[in-house]
């Protein structure tokens, strides 16, 4: 049996060619964040709240708590491990997000794969959240993931 002797902890980062204010809005609000990463939310991120996301062509949803918010600068939430992200002005029209997803559950396979799940979808959120703000696109990156997986089909 393998074991694992340390804590995966993932990490994803991206500029993002827009001021920091308009990429952090991003995040907070799910009539933006649902062009580029879920499909549905009950909510705006606030911080102490709860709320639900859905990916509906998967048939999945995920209970959110929103932990922490720093306007412009940070999110911290729980939605079964930690999520944060750190919005860094590079420049005046310039974004560097970098954000870390640790605390996965389960046996040493289990969180392994979690991890590597959890690695290649915030890097295919970032890659699509570039895409929506620098250029008007919306890629449909989640949905064409795995469209054999699609409820509706």
């Amino acid at each position: 049996m393998k074991t694992i002797h340390e804590e995966p902890v993932v990490q994803a980062q991206m500029l993002i060619r827009k001021p920091v204010d308009e990429v952090f809005e991003a995040f907070i609000d799910p009539a933006i964040t649902t062009k580029f990463w879920f499909t549905k939310s009950s909510g705006r991120l606030e911080a102490g709240k709860r709320v639900q996301w859905d990916w509906e062509m998967y048939g999945a949803s995920a209970e959110v708590e929103v932990l922490e918010i720093e306007k412009n600068k940070r999110i911290l939430i729980d939605f079964g491990s930690r999520v944060e992200w750190i919005f860094t002005p590079h420049t005046e029209n310039e974004t560097y997000v970098s954000i870390t997803n640790t605390g996965f559950m389960g046996e040493g396979d289990d969180i392994v794969r979690q991890a590597i799940d959890s690695t290649e979808g915030f890097t295919i959120v970032l890659c699509g959240l570039k895409a929506l703000l620098e250029h008007n696109v919306v890629l449909n990156l989640v949905a064409d993931k795995a469209p054999d997986a699609h409820v509706n089909r």
